[in-house]
């Protein structure tokens, strides 16, 4: 990958060897990668082989004719901008070459620097249509928060670790529960990376079966399969240059690993149903809320895979164990949803801050968000009230207030933690798969609080 982001790929295609000479030297020494093709058969195998951005193409190719390749080169590639290069009296073949679907022309003899303005301004466009590719997928991030803006140590921690780590070519392997907010972490390494100006490619493993999901990955040809009515490219060439996000890799079908695995050791892949062997250049993050560990043991998931996507791990904190970041990010979405809707709602009142702060929020950030959304929409005035919010019917949380690292025993801390989430669950039985204790153990230490106090503990 080129160290100038302005720089990009370019086929040459011409069989006057000294044209081919000037062309690369100029190309090279402004950072471009080349690769010439003397004849449209080596022009054919190099786009099967490889992604390109820009393709100069000359009209004449001994015996052959640039204008019968040129559509072939756009079956093939259609992303890639083609240059046709043509004789300063061949204007009627650069007029029919703008009508097949080349994007500009050059006259000969062509100087270096309208070679690389050329080729400049088409590598331009295909950044924009990167760019605009990118930020359609960014618009449906369900949470809309920048991720550098947390209290939490842990949260801290694990930005710190992306920072480090996003300037780098390392395969990342991102893990947390449900809408912990890996998408938006893996988005905004992409951003801080060398890559920022390429796609972020995502693709969620668990949506398809494996071989659309193959397909959704590698491609296909025209045929390969039952619907397969055209060639299709990959989103692992749609990234070429860039980053594929893989979430929930977890989910990712047994049969597919070793492509996977494949393409990470060697960067090469096939198209379902193509022979031809291609190769891209794009780093990888990889998303779960699985046990991979577990997985390996069941045979569910490759140990090899697992160490080749585990380069280097970063773990993101639940939201109830990040309680410091929840009335933030929920003031941050409400102004949001606020102005999305048009709705009056400005601030949480102080019973729904406290309801917010006391909430188990099991569904994370994307719960959170989806909390916000609702009570903007429902709410008719300039606060969010408890019966706004969903769980708005929830007992009030314990007044004591009490958090890790304050000056009290083990034991009352335990309660406290105990009440909040017991008044914050639909029952005992949920409350206690969130302490991670049998209900009857829960049962026995509620019973012991109320004969303390010399009540009856409750027991819905």
């Amino acid at each position: 990958m080129p160290s100038d982001s302005a720089a990009g790929r370019v086929l040459l295609i011409d069989d006057d060897m000294a044209v081919l000479r000037a062309f690369r030297r100029a190309l090279e020494d402004a950072g471009h990668q080349v690769v010439v093709a003397h004849t449209g058969a080596e022009a054919d195998a190099a786009v099967q082989r490889s992604v390109f951005d820009v393709c100069a193409l000359d009209v004449h190719l001994g015996e052959e004719s640039g204008l019968d390749l040129l559509p072939q080169l756009r079956e093939a590639a259609p992303w890639m901008r083609v240059v046709m290069v043509t004789a300063a009296n061949d204007a009627a073949a650069a007029i029919a070459a703008i009508r097949a679907g080349a994007a500009d022309y050059l006259t000969k003899p062509c100087p270096p620097e309208e070679l690389l303005h050329a080729v400049g301004q088409q590598l331009a466009t295909r950044r924009l249509e990167q760019r605009v590719r990118s930020l359609e997928g960014e618009h449906d991030d369900v949470i809309g928060y920048e991720p550098a803006d947390t209290a939490s140590p842990a949260m801290r921690l694990a930005l710190e670790l992306a920072r480090r780590v996003a300037d780098t070519e390392a395969t990342l392997l991102m893990l947390g529960e449900n809408g912990t907010g890996k998408t938006v972490l893996a988005r905004a390494i992409h951003r801080w990376s060398r890559r920022c100006e390429a796609v972020f490619a995502p693709v969620s493993c668990p949506s398809l079966s494996a071989e659309l999901l193959a397909s959704e990955l590698f491609g296909h040809v025209r045929g390969a399969f039952t619907g397969a009515t055209d060639n299709r490219q990959g989103r692992v060439q749609v990234a070429e240059g860039g980053t594929l996000f893989l979430d929930e890799v977890g989910d990712l079908p047994l049969a597919l690993q070793p492509k996977l695995l494949r393409f990470l050791q060697d960067q090469e892949y096939e198209r379902v149903g193509e022979p031809h062997t291609r190769t891209a250049d794009v780093r990888l993050i990889a998303a779960t809320n699985r046990n991979l560990g577990e997985m390996i043991a069941q045979g569910k998931f490759r140990e090899d895979l697992y160490y080749r996507l585990n380069i280097v791990s970063i773990t993101l904190p639940a939201l109830r164990d990040r309680r410091e970041d929840i009335l933030p990010i929920a003031e941050h979405l409400l102004l949001r949803m606020a102005r999305r809707y048009d709705r009056p709602a400005r601030a949480f009142s102080a019973d729904a801050v406290a309801l917010l702060n006391a909430h188990s929020w099991p569904g994370n950030l994307r719960e959170l968000h989806n909390a916000v959304e609702r009570a903007v929409i429902v709410s008719d005035t300039d606060a969010i009230r408890p019966e706004h919010l969903p769980f708005g019917r929830e007992r009030p949380p314990p007044a004591s207030g009490l958090r890790a690292g304050d000056a009290v025993s083990l034991q009352a801390l335990e309660r406290a933690h105990i009440e909040a989430i017991v008044s914050t669950s639909p029952s005992l039985e949920a409350a206690a798969r969130i302490l991670k204790i049998d209900s009857s153990t829960l049962y026995r230490k509620r019973r012991g609080y109320a004969t303390q106090e010399g009540a009856q503990p409750h027991t819905e």
